[in-house]
This record gives C-alpha cells, sequence and structure tokens, in this order.
C-alpha cells in the first residue's frame, strides 16, 4: 500500500489529541485539535505559523512544493484553523522530521507531540525502521519533546542555522515499521 493511501486511512479517523493532567491538575491538552494532511488551503496558515515561529523560515512556496512532491504535511486544527504542523518524509527504511511548529497560544498543550507521533506512525507505516531530524542546540524544549519521544543525540553540526548562526544535534530514534498483516 503506498504512504499516501496509508496515511489517509490513519489520519482518516479523527484523531483528537487526549486530555492528560500535569502533576498540578492543570490539563496538557486544552482543547480538541484534529490531526490530519494538510491541503493546498491550509498552506497559508502553515506558513503565517512557520515565519513566527523561525528566523529563518520556510516560505509558503517551500509548503507547496512538499505538497506537490508528495512529501507528507500534517496539520493540527480546531475549530479556528490551523494551529500546528509537521512535514515529514520517508525515503528506503529511513524517515526525517524537516519541520514542525505550534502557533504561539497553543504551545505547552501537547500538540507538537500528537504531531510527532502522528507523522511517527505514519512513517513507519510507509517501512521508516529509523527517524532522523534536527534541532537548534539551544532549542531546549524542542530537545526535550523529542527526548521524551525516544530521540537520542547521534550527532552536532556547527553553523548549520542561520540567523542566528548556530549549531544542530542531529537526533535519532528507531520505530517499529508497520510490517503489514503477514
Amino acid at each position: 500500500m503506498g504512504w499516501a493511501v496509508e496515511l489517509r486511512r490513519l489520519m482518516s479517523r479523527r484523531t483528537d489529541v487526549r486530555r492528560k493532567h500535569r502533576r498540578s491538575g492543570r490539563h496538557v491538552t486544552d482543547g480538541h485539535f484534529q490531526i490530519r494532511p494538510a491541503t493546498r488551503a491550509d498552506l497559508d496558515a502553515v506558513a503565517a505559523i512557520e515565519r513566527v515561529a523561525f528566523s529563518d523560515p520556510w516560505s509558503v512556496s517551500d509548503f507547496h512544493e512538499c505538497l506537490a512532491a508528495g512529501v507528507p504535511v500534517l496539520v493540527a486544527a480546531d475549530a479556528s484553523g490551523v494551529v500546528g504542523y509537521i512535514v515529514a518524509r520517508c525515503v528506503a527504511d529511513e524517515g526525517e522530521i524537516l519541520n514542525l511548529a505550534v502557533g504561539d497560544r497553543y504551545q505547552r498543550r501537547g500538540i507538537g507531540r500528537a504531531l510527532v507521533r502522528a507523522a511517527l506512525e505514519s512513517l513507519a507505516a510507509s517501512g521508516a525502521e529509523t527517524v532522523y531530524l534536527e534541532v537548534r542546540e539551544s532549542n531546549d524544549a524542542a530537545r526535550r519533546l523529542y527526548q521524551g519521544l525516544g530521540f537520542e543525540i547521534l550527532a552536532r553540526r556547527k553553523n548549520y542555522y542561520r540567523q542566528p548562526e548556530e549549531a544542530a544535534l542531529v537526533l535519532r530514534a528507531a520505530i517499529l515499521a508497520d510490517k503489514g498483516d503477514a
């Protein structure tokens, strides 16, 4: 089964971010967000989140090129619209998370974690056994998120990011590929 068909099957059901409690009793997720494949109509909102989240953002045309090339883009959306997104691709048995962001007002609600989990599920269904990503060395929140999902530091790339110039940490996680019902 092709990755696009499998992704539609996996995401066709409503994937609400579950409400969890912190030690303080406050909800980790404060609302219901559906995770689904992005459409062209979503990309202006995705690019707007990107411009706020990153000092060297992708353009809206970069996201259009991803969709046109068949690179999976997932969005988290609520009644107000798109609140976060993830871009991840699979080549052979390796996956790569290319981009992830959640709108400022929606951060620290479990949306980023839910997007990464959905992407990992999609990558596993496409045959990925290992997933890689780069993260700014100073981005402690993202590093904690990824490490909490099983990613480990593999390498450091000096001067990888621009504006400001900074090193990237290359993270890797092993995932169980979905081999189907054999």
